[in-house]
């Protein structure tokens, strides 16, 4: 067989049964298969290191001419001859993981045994709306830092989801570098956005017209978890998940096991007594085959939710921009405000850092008032002895 040329790949007849396979005499192992259909494809046929025969596809006649095709397999033979195998390595790029898998994988290894269920499915809820339709049938290994930059700033007028995003794909590309996935993380060093931390809880009036409102509401099983939300300042998932075994009514304490709580320990919180009347309250009207105190709609589940009702209740009061983690703040707020140590209210919020009860700090002025308060009332002898002053001769005196 001569040099294969366009005019001899096209003249070849196919076989109705079987392949034709033509070969190249000036580039040895460079060829062409002829299927019964008539569909032409070039290929390189070669022998790897450990004498192995191996062909790979280069591409379909039509597509790419018969000099094209010649180039790109000259090109993979001289990989060959370098110990490379071509057609191993194109089957491994065919097969290897997606992003879609890897979230997968995020999901199954590592977010469901580590995190809380909730935690899970924000996580799941951000693959799903943003990161998996763009990415999703990307292989791993060609993700590349701009395509991570550009999912960034496609969020960039929410700042802390494009954020809560970008830690997820640092996390998600950290274990595809552990697992062997790829080499590098493209998400590390992204700047993040500047987040304007949120300070927003009840003043004194808007507290009282909630817990009247609370109290007219005929959704007592709901108003019941925000006034257990606002008298322990806890977080939403760890009252509504609560049983009554976590609880000591004589010892007037809550002990919060470590599977509920955000920093994964067991937590005993003291209880007021405003708090223990609510909850004696609600155990006289407790279903005693419900070892939960707000049994869920589903039999042997807790109430998972109660965002209806805390948007209706806070169009009523009118506190529409409090959502009910603000309650958590309001606890605190209050307690600082009141002089309660930053010690004292991280203990009872449950931080295991300073710093994360720092935010309350500016509101802890108690000392900062009286000492401008002792300083002021240091001036008053000095000002009782001097001529009061009038303004208007100051206006008259030349200068």
């Amino acid at each position: 067989m001569p040099k294969l040329t366009k005019t001899i790949v096209e003249k070849a007849e196919p076989k109705s049964k079987g392949e034709v396979f033509l070969w190249d005499t000036h580039l040895p192992g460079f060829g062409v298969r002829i299927y019964p259909s008539g569909k032409r494809k070039y290929m390189a046929q070669y022998r790897t290191a450990d004498n192995r025969q191996r062909r790979s596809v280069i591409g379909q006649h039509g597509v790419l001419t018969t000099e094209q095709a010649r180039d790109i397999a000259r090109d993979m033979l001289a990989e060959v001859r370098k110990g490379g195998d071509p057609a191993a390595e194109k089957r491994a790029s065919r097969e290897a993981p997606t992003v879609r898998d890897l979230a997968e994988d995020y999901l199954e290894r590592y977010a469901k045994p580590n995190k809380r269920p909730s935690s899970v499915a924000d996580d799941q809820s951000m693959l799903d709306r943003t990161i998996l339709p763009k990415l999703g049938q990307t292989k791993v290994a060609v993700v590349k830092r701009q395509d991570i930059e550009k999912l960034h700033n496609a969020l960039g007028k929410k700042p802390y989801a494009a954020n809560r995003q970008l830690a997820l794909l640092s996390k998600m590309f950290n274990l595809a570098v552990a697992w062997g996935w790829r080499a590098d993380n493209p998400a590390k060093g992204l700047p993040r956005y500047q987040e304007d931390r949120r300070e927003r809880w009840l003043n004194e009036q808007e507290l009282v017209d909630l817990w009247q409102a609370l109290s007219q509401h005929t959704n007592t099983r709901a108003a019941n978890a925000v006034r257990l939300l606002l008298l322990t300042g806890s977080r939403k998932n760890e009252v509504l998940a609560a049983t009554w075994d976590q609880f000591d009514l004589e010892r007037r304490n809550w002990t919060k096991p470590s599977h509920h709580t955000k920093q994964k320990r067991t937590e005993h919180v003291p209880l007021s007594r405003d708090a223990i009347t609510l909850l004696r309250t609600m155990l006289t009207e407790a279903d005693p085959a419900s070892p939960f105190l707000f049994p869920g709609d589903a039999k042997g589940k807790p109430l998972s939710d109660i965002k209806k009702f805390w948007q209706q209740v806070r169009r009523d009061v009118g506190i529409e921009d409090v959502r009910l983690h603000d309650l958590r703040h309001t606890f605190a707020s209050n307690l600082v405000s009141r002089g309660v140590s930053l010690h004292i209210v991280g203990r009872l919020l449950g931080h295991t850092q300073p710093q994360t009860t720092a935010r309350y700090a500016h509101l802890d002025d108690k000392a900062l008032r009286d000492a401008t308060e002792n300083f002021a009332s240091s001036l008053h002898p000095v000002a009782e002895t001097q001529p009061s002053i009038s303004f208007e001769a100051i206006e008259k005196e030349p200068i």
